[in-house]
């Protein structure tokens, strides 16, 4: 479930999509490279906003599956690369993180005021579904173009799948996702000479390690754990006050299901949690069906959004 959906053939965004390469200026340094998918008369139209997980891109294969359904629907699309992804790391002197939140909060601002878009929703996949998360329950009523927002795979508590990641069954998952996070920061070490101290950076065996030494200090952490806890979408579950739909599966290898047993998301009535029993990591892989194809969750969450702008 986690493996197959990443090497099933997906194709590549339809040419007959218009596509426009757009930055965004989020902080006074840093830019966030999009693709964006404009319908004619955009500002009368959804506007439904991808964010990739760790170590994905806009070229990731879920954000290319969404694109398409989401302008077979009519709606416009951004799909959003996080800082460093997608070939950005010139576009900030820092690294990306759990916590940075506020980046989509100012790309949603942009283009409610400046594009006139104003019934925005926001999908987010595993890292990107924390950040999601984690932005409905800081913004209050400070983004009312924010509809609602759509949670795939979560780590809403990183310190527990990250334990989980780093597991011996996990191996296979742990070891991708290090060896690409060591190498982007080599990457990045040769736009920005001198900011990191690599003369660890070979040593490092764990996820958890590599948080400690570069992501957290970066990020102005003291250190994983501090990280871990402050950047945890499970801190702000009960201060969402926007539809919010979270899917994850009880199988998922490294996002533990207990995590969601939580009684302050059980008692929010704006959030709903969507968990079969099976779906592995950000997968959710079904048999073809006739009006559908196999990826599951997609679909399922365009239903949602569907039903929520025909409720508002």
């Amino acid at each position: 479930m986690t493996l197959l959906p990443r090497w099933w053939p997906r194709g590549i965004t339809s040419p007959d999509i218009p596509t426009q390469h757009r930055t965004f200026q989020v902080t006074s340094e840093t830019k966030l490279l999009t693709k964006c998918h404009w319908q004619p008369s955009p500002f009368d139209k959804p506007t439904v906003l991808l964010i990739h997980g760790l170590e994905g891109c806009t070229e990731s294969h879920y954000m290319i599956g969404l694109a398409h359904k989401i302008w077979a629907k009519g709606w416009n699309c951004i799909r959003i690369n996080q800082r460093n992804c997608g070939d950005s790391e010139h576009l900030t002197p820092t690294l990306y993180h759990n916590g940075l939140s506020q980046d989509f909060g100012q790309i949603i601002q942009e283009i409610s005021n400046r594009d006139g878009c104003q019934h925005i929703w926001l999908i987010g996949y595993s890292m990107g579904g924390n950040l999601t998360l984690k932005l409905a329950g800081e913004i209050g009523d400070t983004l009312p173009a924010l509809r609602g927002v759509v949670a795939v795979s979560p780590n809403i508590q990183p310190a527990s799948c990250v334990r989980a990641l780093q597991h011996p069954t996990n191996w296979i998952y742990h070891q991708y996702f290090l060896r690409s996070l060591k190498a982007k920061l080599i990457r990045k070490d040769r736009l920005y000479p001198g900011k990191w101290n690599l003369s660890q950076l070979s040593a490092l065996k764990t996820m958890w390690d590599f948080d400690n030494v570069y992501t957290a200090p970066d990020g102005g952490y003291l250190n994983a754990h501090d990280y871990y806890t402050k950047s945890a979408a499970e801190n702000g579950l009960g201060s969402i006050t926007i539809p919010s739909l979270i899917m994850t599966s009880q199988d998922d290898p490294f996002i533990p299901y207990e995590i969601f047993l939580n009684s302050t998301l059980h008692n929010n009535k704006w959030i709903e949690l969507l968990s079969p029993l099976h779906g592995g990591h950000c997968g959710f892989f079904q048999r073809r069906h006739p009006q559908e194809d196999c990826f599951w969750a997609e679909n399922r969450l365009i239903d949602w959004i569907q039903h929520q702008i025909a409720t508002e």
